[in-house]
């Protein structure tokens, strides 16, 4: 039983059981997706995964829904203090989100500028897009936290100009 094969085995089974769990913190959906934070969040926007904003951007973000980014998102007490602590527990605490983007804006991250540097001003004032913040006009998995190069679709109304530059 204490056979090198065996060993490097368990060494590769216990090294993805870790790699798992450190990716678990980020762009993924936690394994249980709260409902309420589903119905509330995502009937307006993209319900983003919580990892992708630190804790603290969090907090700021559920105590200020009666202004929430120029709408009024109030909700109960039960459902703000159900959501908040779901995102406390499942919110970034990795390189990439350990500093609060301005406003609190997951599109003013510098990891989201860097990773659309190259997307043209146009191309968020799409009707099929609207805005920076509607992730699913492009990631086709954004329900499941995908939001990887291999889950992309060109917004309905690219020019063929526009289209061209995307492949560079």
């Amino acid at each position: 039983m204490h056979s090198p094969i065996l060993q490097a085995i368990a060494c590769i089974v216990l090294s993805s059981l870790g790699m798992s769990a450190a990716h678990a913190d980020g762009a993924r959906m936690p394994a249980k997706i709260l409902s309420s934070y589903t119905v509330e969040c995502a009937a307006c926007h993209t319900a983003y995964p919580p990892g992708m904003l630190p804790a603290k951007s969090w907090q700021r973000i559920m105590k200020g829904l009666d202004q929430h980014y120029g709408s009024d998102a109030s909700l109960d007490a039960k459902t703000v203090a159900e959501i908040g602590q779901w995102l406390q527990t499942h919110a970034g605490t990795y390189k990439r989100v350990s500093e609060e983007p301005p406003q609190d804006r997951l599109t003013k991250s510098a990891w989201f500028e860097r990773k659309h540097r190259n997307i043209s001003s146009v191309v968020w004032s799409l009707p099929s897009v609207k805005s920076a913040a509607n992730c699913a006009a492009c990631h086709t998995g954004t329900e499941q936290g995908f939001f990887d190069d291999d889950h992309l679709q060109r917004p309905a109304g690219l020019s063929a100009h526009q289209t061209r530059a995307g492949n560079d």
